[in-house]
């Protein structure tokens, strides 16, 4: 079930390099580990002639600790469902045995739908969502709206189900008939941007706006919206820079922070 929190009476996590220094030691875990894009997502892409990849820095940062690592692309704007199907067929070529998933954004709801309803559940043993919108983004309204106003799905083809998904009424239908699978261990991180953070030029519109709307956001999702399972950390970053594409904090220790929790978990 998903959890419920009040955002902002727990402890933030600041500076992800302090969540490292109680868990020291090897960085190997029990089952490799899936990183798993959100919307819009790509394994690289060439900024001013600059190759950048979706999670930046974060494989070489991992694979440098010998974790067995693996990153499959899906389809940037299609809904839920396709997503989904295409995770599947790309987690079977990586083999048998069991997997730690972790996603950020709309990855963590391809994953649950997945384990529940396409046979993943034997295959997983934990999912550890980022930045996910558990229960939607009015971003996702907003643009779900405007398509159907100027009569625009034909137009946006597989854009307007990701819309439609990623919409809080989306989710909430979503989230009655995608239950969590017995035996798979559920967690999330709650990103946000406090009033006085940095956030990404790009994203400072969205945020101003979610923040009048639904008070503490990432840029894109409500914080209120990505609880899932158990609550591990609240991260002051926004959207982007929970991948490494904005901000000063060092997003590759937070993957390694991951990593490492589900070392300690047996994971």
């Amino acid at each position: 079930m998903g959890a419920s929190i009040v955002v902002g009476e727990r402890v933030a996590i600041h500076w992800w390099r302090r969540l490292l220094w109680w868990r020291r030691g090897p960085l190997v875990t029990r089952h490799p580990v899936v990183l798993l894009h959100g919307a819009f997502g790509f394994e690289q892409v060439v900024v001013n002639q600059t190759r950048r990849a979706y999670f930046q820095g974060v494989r070489e940062r991992l694979l440098k600790h010998g974790v067995e690592l693996h990153a499959p692309v899906v389809a940037p704007v299609a809904g839920i469902e396709r997503r989904a199907v295409e995770l599947v067929a790309q987690l079977d070529a990586v083999g048998p045995g069991r997997l730690n998933l972790v996603a950020h954004s709309m990855g963590g709801l391809d994953a649950r739908y997945a384990i529940t309803h396409l046979g993943l559940s034997q295959r997983i043993a934990s999912l550890i969502t980022i930045g996910t919108p558990h229960h939607g983004t009015p971003l996702a309204d907003a643009g779900l709206r405007l398509s159907q106003r100027l009569r625009l799905r034909h137009v946006l083809g597989a854009g307007s189900d990701l819309l439609g998904d990623l919409s809080t009424g989306g989710m909430e239908a979503f989230n009655q008939r995608v239950p969590d699978a017995p035996g798979v261990f559920y967690a999330s991180i709650v990103g946000r941007v406090p009033p006085s953070g940095e956030v990404h030029p790009l994203l400072r519109p969205t945020h101003a706006l979610l923040s009048r709307r639904v008070g503490l956001n990432d840029g894109v999702v409500p914080a209120s919206s990505q609880p899932w399972g158990e609550v591990l950390w609240i991260v002051d970053a926004d959207h982007w820079a929970q991948v490494g594409w904005s901000g000063s904090s060092d997003s590759t220790a937070l993957y390694e922070a991951i990593v490492r929790e589900l070392r300690a978990r047996g994971f």
